[in-house]
């Protein structure tokens, strides 16, 4: 299964984390955030981590398409994780600019409704990641999905589950969906972009026994 940590800001903590035994890390391209990291910071990280075929993720809302691209090509990051409004038009001509980088579209779930949105950028993405809804905040808000809801969801490209998930809960969420992978950030944290390198650890003990 797919694990992506995201948020990740620490060097240190990058390299621990991927380590472990983490897919993909997240970088939180948002200024806004107090999750954010520069492309030179992102570079930085990603040139001291093992292994160098771990995917890297850079998280980005309604930017324009010139700084996605320039942040890849400077961070280099190896995907784009759209998790604003983003139309299909514009993951379509991100597609285009960005040919060999993953693209990721983040749908923020408020109702079962906001599910037929799948479908649509299904066709445009190479992923889709479900998030759960709230009113100020784009992610990271440790509020978790209606997972029973989420039973029959079966787009056309692999998914990702996110939203509030944690070591403790991770087990639950997976007896009910089964996504092609999982997406963590406040979940395992001391604080907003500070990892705790226990609870990381305790997740992957969690899923180890899964297998």
């Amino acid at each position: 299964m797919r694990v992506k940590i995201c948020g990740i800001t620490k060097p240190d903590q990058g390299c621990a984390i991927a380590q472990m035994g983490s897919t993909a890390l997240g970088f939180i391209c948002v200024p806004a955030s107090p999750r954010y990291v520069s492309s030179l910071q992102i570079r930085e990280i990603a040139d001291r981590i093992e292994p160098v075929n771990i995917d890297r993720i850079g998280v980005f809302v309604n930017e324009t398409n010139e700084q996605i691209c320039e942040t890849v090509a400077v961070g280099g990051l190896t995907g784009i994780q759209l998790h604003g409004d983003e139309s299909p038009d514009v993951c379509l001509q991100l597609r285009r600019l960005l040919p060999n980088i993953e693209i990721i579209k983040a749908l923020r779930v408020r109702s079962p409704e906001a599910l037929d949105q799948a479908d649509t950028y299904a066709g445009y993405v190479d992923t889709l990641l479900l998030d759960a809804y709230h009113p100020q905040m784009q992610g990271g808000t440790g509020q978790t999905l209606d997972w029973k809801s989420l039973q029959e969801f079966n787009p056309s490209c692999p998914w990702l589950l996110a939203g509030g998930l944690t070591p403790e809960n991770v087990s639950d969420a997976l007896n009910q969906v089964k996504p092609a992978g999982i997406d963590l950030s406040s979940g395992v944290e001391r604080s907003p972009g500070d990892k705790d390198l226990i609870k990381v650890a305790r997740l992957f003990e969690r899923l180890a026994v899964r297998v």
